[in-house]
């Protein structure tokens, strides 16, 4: 069924029909649209274009392999961890077994869409407005305003029919404000970073295989900063929950102390990271949320794009037997399972961003830690497989107590 004659108030008129129609293609709807597509459904993406998110684009194995992650999208592959602490001590991570790799969200966001569309989604480029209910036809009308192309000036109004509608429009998303109950997001940091040339050099403050972390509130009164290369620029950016700070100020400053302040800036990006997901995905009948708009970033870390994919492919699941059987009950499944599978680390790292980055004296401590080689193979082969690495109780045991020592202030710093 291509076309339904339907309108608002029992009107008639041409609306063309869709399966799932889902808003904003960042990772998580283009890969929802993707397996919707793959699974047979008719379905339409419906993304602004242009908008790129600020993110370090941090891409663990598990994604690549997942989500089948080409090569050439990989701008450099990180081989090792620079965690820098408030004092400037700072600790090296080897990262063993592999690599992270690091894609730029313009690219890769793009490519994203585009396999999508190959793979038999329909783009549309636009604007969500809201959503009505047809009664005449039982079905739900998507209003947006269009755009024929990515740089043309001029908009119009459309609608289109669907069964369901995906929310992948962001921590802001519309979407979820006018279907999902309580879903204003508690638990925000403020990200803006800057895409910059890289130096002609490698040095101390800049190498193309590593990744810095920087903690310290002359950055970031309470997140972190980073250093991350993107092959031939890097992202240089911090993260607050404060709005009130200066974001720009502090990556000048940072940029200074890298010596990296005579690069060239590409672009500027900001936006509003969750760190939390909401208690609802779903309105019970038509809507459901993915990715940012549903609060699947880590806690800590900041990590989102195979969380947002992964949702994306949880929800695409479930609309496919939500449409064959005509069931919304279905809808409640993504957030379920998503929590099944990663509930556990979100709660752990909510807890370790929740004590540790407090103040500059507690992030201190936190970097010491880091120098334990058992909290450094736990921490990044549970982020390299995406679960919890399963140890010797020994083991499990005496981090244990090494933290309990950094908490309490016994251990030396």
């Amino acid at each position: 069924m291509n076309q339904i004659r339907a309108g608002k108030n029992g009107t008639r008129s041409n609306y063309e029909y869709f399966d799932v129609v889902v808003i904003g293609g960042g990772p998580a709807g283009a890969t929802t649209a993707n397996e919707l597509a793959n699974s047979g459904l008719k379905v339409m993406l419906l993304d602004k274009a242009g908008r790129i998110k600020p993110c370090g684009g941090a891409i663990p194995p598990k994604a690549i392999d997942e989500f089948e992650i080409p090569d050439e999208l990989l701008v450099a592959k990180i081989k090792k961890a620079q965690i820098v602490s408030p004092a400037k001590n700072k600790v090296d991570i080897p990262i063993e077994n592999g690599f992270v790799g690091m894609v730029d969200r313009d690219e890769f966001d793009e490519w994203l869409r585009n396999r999508a569309e190959k793979n038999g989604a329909t783009r549309k480029i636009g604007s969500f407005n809201f959503i009505s209910r047809n009664k005449l036809e039982n079905k739900t009308v998507v209003h947006y305003t269009a755009r024929r192309h990515v740089s043309d000036t001029k908009s119009y109004p459309e609608c289109v029919l669907t069964s369901y509608v995906v929310g992948a429009d962001g921590a802001n998303s519309e979407v979820a404000k006018q279907e999902i109950k309580n879903s204003s997001l508690k638990k925000l940091v403020f990200a803006y970073h800057e895409i910059i040339q890289r130096p002609e050099k490698a040095s101390k403050n800049y190498e193309p295989n590593r990744c810095d972390v920087i903690y310290s509130s002359k950055y970031s009164p309470d997140f972190y900063s980073w250093v991350f290369p993107h092959g031939d620029t890097f992202s240089i950016g911090t993260g607050s929950a404060q709005k009130e700070f200066s974001f720009k100020g502090a990556i000048s400053n940072l940029k200074v102390k890298h010596e990296l302040n005579g690069c060239k800036v590409i672009r500027r990006e900001g936006a509003p990271i969750p760190l939390k997901p909401l208690g609802r995905w779903d309105n019970g009948a038509d809507t459901l949320l993915v990715g940012d708009a549903a609060g699947v970033v880590a806690p800590s870390s900041g990590e989102g794009i195979y969380y947002a994919m992964l949702s994306g492919k949880l929800a695409a699941r479930a609309l496919t037997k939500c449409v064959h059987e005509q069931n919304s009950d279905y809808l409640k499944e993504p957030r379920k399972e998503f929590l099944k599978l990663h509930g556990k680390v979100f709660f752990i790292l909510g807890l370790l961003q929740g004590f540790w980055y407090r103040n500059d004296s507690l992030r201190e401590r936190f970097v010491k830690i880091c120098e334990d080689k058992d909290v450094q193979y736990l921490t990044f082969e549970s982020y390299m497989r995406k679960e919890i690495v399963k140890r010797k109780r020994k083991e499990k045991l005496k981090i244990f107590f090494k933290d309990l020592a950094h908490l309490f202030g016994f251990a030396k710093v």
